[in-house]
């Protein structure tokens, strides 16, 4: 049976050639609906798991996700072992930052909820963001993160201190995710340090896992929204971004990844009750708006502020450039 081409299609039908510098109005818009349903589908998931903290906690959660993501992104990149030499390093590395990233923002999310634990976490690429500068604008956006946080976190007798910590740590980790992303992305070809790590990490849990559920054995229940939390938060973002970042700037990617916060917030407040007091939302905003102006910068500041970008990345974050979550992202 004979097929027709038409421009800007393959033989098969589908579309081809479809690119931020391509795209229409349409597809624009299409590809911004797509981010905003990302980064909602990533608080939701964090939203689910966190339902599942009675029946098996935190540990739990976060090892089904890593099982869940592991085995949805190797068959997807056939990730290669042999021959890394030296690149296991990074790759170790990125494997401990894995675990101690999620681990540390369940944990948080199991004491301050959900809203306040993902907004601190954002801290850490924040830092990255202006960490190397010396302009004037990005140490009053530090500035202003800082007081963000201390109206976020209201600090006195009943602040959770343990809680706050663990969101810096998380918040941290997710700093170290991507340098050492940086680095593979420089390394290896496409996300392929991203996949070994994510296996390297399914890996390193199992054993954990084996005695976390052998002492607190799970019902289904609580393994299916665990499976749900690793889909949404880490399947889906990666599946709808790659499809988004054919449609937007990686850039203005970006600058929509700053909601997430709000997102979480509110996922919270839907999906497991907690409401947010009035000093906790301005502190939100302080820093999401830090955020959108550290990206809105770097955007002006682009020489290619159109969107223009080399034929790499399937995931920006993942090789180590950054969209998802826009030069914040990340997987796992």
């Amino acid at each position: 049976m004979a097929t027709v081409e038409t421009p800007g299609r393959n033989r098969t039908g589908s579309a081809v050639g479809l690119s931020a510098t391509t795209a229409t109005a349409r597809q624009r818009g299409a590809g911004v609906a797509m981010m905003l349903a990302s980064s909602a589908a990533n608080q939701t998931g964090a939203a689910v798991g966190a339902t599942a903290f009675p029946a098996i906690g935190p540990v739990g959660v976060v090892a089904v996700r890593q099982f869940v993501t592991a085995l949805v992104l190797a068959p997807i990149v056939r990730p290669r072992f042999r021959g890394l030499g030296k690149d296991w390093w990074p790759i170790l590395g990125l494997t401990a930052v894995f675990s101690v990233m999620n681990l540390s923002l369940y944990l948080a999310i199991d004491r301050i909820g959900l809203g306040l634990a993902v907004t601190l976490e954002f801290l850490g690429p924040l830092a990255v963001a202006i960490g190397s500068s010396r302009r004037a604008f990005d140490f009053a956006c530090a500035g202003s993160a800082g007081v963000g946080v201390v109206v976020l976190t209201n600090p006195g007798p009943a602040t959770d201190v343990v809680g706050v910590a663990l969101a810096l740590v998380a918040a941290t980790a997710w700093a170290c995710y991507i340098l050492l992303n940086r680095t593979l992305g420089q390394r290896l070809p496409g996300i392929q340090g991203t996949a070994v790590a994510s296996v390297v990490t399914a890996v390193a849990w199992t054993p954990i896992a084996v005695v976390w559920f052998f002492l607190r054995p799970p019902a289904g229940t609580a393994l299916g929204l665990a499976a749900a939390c690793g889909v949404l938060s880490s399947i889906v973002p990666y599946v709808v971004d790659l499809l988004a970042l054919r449609r937007v700037p990686a850039r203005v990617f970006g600058t929509f990844t700053s909601i997430n916060p709000v997102w979480a917030a509110v996922a919270g407040w839907l999906l497991l009750e907690q409401a947010l007091q009035l000093n906790e939302w301005i502190g939100i905003t302080l820093i999401v708006v830090t955020n959108l102006a550290v990206s809105a910068r770097g955007l002006a500041r682009s020489p290619n502020p159109l969107g223009q970008r080399r034929p790499v990345p399937h995931h920006g974050s993942w090789s180590g450039r950054s969209p998802r979550r826009g030069r914040v992202g990340r997987l796992g």
